[in-house]
């Protein structure tokens, strides 16, 4: 359920991200300015979207790596106490063997 919710508010914050942007661009294209400025306004947004763009790949990557060390850790626990359980029916049989 949690993670169901995590990716909605990934998308949601992404698709507010996208109309931001999309709305400050054309704000922009109206906005009365020289060639020479309309193309600096763009390239500082365009540079500024990158970095945000990149900085929420990163936290999704860390999270990922996150939910992936945490999911081999819930395993190999899991993987001991199997193990564990194997090991002592192993005992309870060769006793069950000996007592016979």
């Amino acid at each position: 359920m949690s993670e169901e919710k995590k990716i909605s508010n990934g998308k949601v914050a992404a698709s507010f991200f996208a109309g931001a942007v999309l709305g400050t661009g054309l704000a922009m294209l109206y906005t009365p300015k020289s060639g020479r400025e309309m193309r600096e306004g763009i390239s500082g947004m365009s540079n500024d979207a990158m970095d945000k763009v990149r900085k929420y790949a990163q936290e999704a990557q860390s999270k990922i790596m996150g939910a992936i060390e945490e999911g081999k850790g819930a395993v190999l626990h899991k993987k001991s106490i199997l193990a564990s359980a194997i090991e002592a029916g192993r005992e309870a049989l060769q006793k069950g063997k000996a007592g016979a």
